[in-house]
C-alpha cells in the first residue's frame, strides 16, 4: 500500500509520499513515488502515485520519454499550456496504460489500478492541484477540498481535517503532514519511511525545497513521540465517563 498527500496552501503546494512497496510480508522494498518536471522560470509539475507499481512506473516512464524526445513532444508536460491540460494529458496516459493491461486479461478496476496526485504551476496560470482516477477522470482541489490523499488514507485523515489551515506556513504544513504519516504507519505496516517531500512556492516556477525524511530522523522521532504524549495528556484532561 501507499500513502501520499498533496496540500494546497495560500503560499503554494506541499507534497509528501511514503516509499514502501510490497508484494507480501516477505517482499518489502523502497521505491520513490514522487516525480518532478520543471523548466525553471516557466513551470514546475509534481506527480505522486499510488497503486500497481508496474502501472505507475509505466505512466512516469511515458511522461519522461515525451519530455526528453524532441520528436515526440506532442503532448508533453514540458509544453502543455496550462495545469488543466497537464492533468488531462496525465489522465489519458494513465487510462491508456491500464487499458493496455486490460487487453491482456486484467481489468482496470483490479490488479493494475492506480491513482495519481498532480500539482504545480505553469507560467500565466495559478498553482493548482488535481486528483486523477484510474478511469481517466479527475477533480481539482478547491476551498472545500484543499488537500488530496491517495493510498492508505483513513488513518492520517483526521489530523488533516482538524488542523489544516490554508494560511499555514510550509514549516507548519510539514509538521502536520509528518503527524499524519506517523499515524498512518503506526496503524498500517504497508506504509513506511522514508518520506519524500516537495514544497512548491507559488509563482516561483521552479522546484522548491525537496528532501527525504528517514524513519530514524531526529525531528521525525520528536514529532512521533511528542504527538503520542500530547494525545495521552489530552485524553487525561477530558472528563471521565460516569457509569
Amino acid at each position: 500500500m501507499t500513502y501520499c498527500v498533496g496540500m494546497m496552501l495560500d503560499r503554494g503546494l506541499v507534497f509528501m509520499s511514503d516509499t514502501r512497496t510490497n508484494a507480501g510480508l516477505d517482499n518489502i522494498s523502497t521505491f520513490r513515488k514522487m516525480s518532478i518536471w520543471e523548466t525553471p522560470g516557466e513551470r514546475s509539475i509534481t506527480l505522486m502515485s499510488a497503486g500497481n507499481l508496474a502501472t505507475t512506473q509505466a505512466v512516469v516512464s511515458l511522461l519522461d520519454e515525451r519530455g526528453k524526445s524532441p520528436d515526440d513532444r506532442a503532448p508533453s508536460l514540458l509544453e502543455v499550456p496550462s495545469m488543466f491540460q497537464a492533468a488531462r494529458m496525465v489522465a489519458d496516459v494513465l487510462r491508456d496504460v491500464i487499458a493496455s493491461h486490460a487487453d491482456t486479461g486484467q481489468r482496470a478496476d483490479s490488479t493494475f489500478n492506480a491513482t495519481l496526485i498532480l500539482g504545480g504551476q505553469i507560467d500565466g496560470g495559478p498553482h493548482r492541484l488535481f486528483l486523477i482516477y484510474p478511469e481517466g477522470n479527475f477533480i481539482e482541489a478547491a476551498q472545500d477540498t484543499p488537500f488530496f490523499q491517495i493510498g492508505e488514507t483513513k488513518y492520517g485523515r483526521p489530523i488533516l481535517v482538524r488542523a489544516y489551515e490554508p494560511e499555514m506556513s510550509f514549516e507548519a504544513a510539514m509538521k502536520l503532514l509528518l503527524v499524519s504519516f506517523d499515524s498512518t504507519l503506526k496503524a498500517n505496516l504497508t506504509v513506511g519511511a522514508p518520506f519524500d517531500f516537495h514544497c512548491y512556492e507559488k509563482d516561483s516556477l521552479k522546484t522548491g525545497p525537496t528532501g527525504r525524511i528517514a524513519g530514524d530522523d531526529p525531528y521525525f522521532q520528536s514529532i512521533s513521540e511528542g504527538w503520542g504524549e500530547a494525545l495521552r495528556d489530552a485524553l487525561d484532561m477530558l472528563p471521565d465517563f460516569t457509569l
